[in-house]
């Protein structure tokens, strides 16, 4: 059975970073970004890849049928029994639709839902600091942080009381921040 982390944070709370990290320290594990993902989708070109880049450009949630399709085909054709992935869900709907995908996979376990917590003034100068393209525009990151903020209280809430949510702070150092989240994940497998 595979099991399966989620790994939600702020745009520039180092979610990605911490999570390729840890899945480099072993051979058990693989990381996706959804970010990653997206953007490798649309430098391929496709006719998806088109449809994703106006809502990342945006910084708006890529459509739901996209994101669960993207994810779903990484989690199966993952070589690994442990899967991190980042960036997901950021969104209700999210949320909810891989929850009802994981009600009837067998072979997949969700263990825990870990929250990398920064403040807003942390996450813009981080975000506004790597230039890494159209996504790190301050109205767009001050739109991603709007789409992120307005969900997490029941993304938390939903994680909570499945007794899965795992707060780890996110405004320590990075060495700090992955020997907690490595510490937490070898626990749990």
């Amino acid at each position: 059975m595979k099991k399966l982390f989620l790994i939600i944070g702020a745009p520039g709370s180092g979610k990605t970073t911490d999570a390729e990290l840890i899945a480099k320290k072993y051979e058990n594990i693989t990381h996706y970004s959804t970010g990653d993902m997206f953007r490798a989708e649309v430098a391929s070109k496709s006719e998806r890849g088109a449809i994703i880049e106006k809502y990342i450009n945006a910084g708006n949630i890529v459509p739901i049928n996209i994101a669960i399709e993207t994810i779903v085909s990484a989690i199966k054709n993952a070589p690994t029994p442990v899967v991190i992935i980042d960036g997901y869900p950021r969104s209700e709907e999210q949320m909810i639709e891989l929850d009802k995908y994981l009600e009837n996979e067998k072979e997949l376990e969700l263990i825990s839902c870990i929250e990398v917590v920064v403040s807003e003034e942390v996450a813009k100068d981080r975000v506004l600091g790597r230039s890494r393209g159209e996504d790190d525009k301050i109205e767009v990151f001050n739109n991603r942080m709007r789409v992120y903020t307005e969900p997490l209280k029941l993304i938390q809430n939903f994680y909570n009381s499945k007794n899965i949510l795992k707060k780890i702070d996110g405004e320590r150092s990075i060495e700090d921040i992955v020997n907690d989240m490595d510490n937490f994940i070898k626990s749990k497998i």
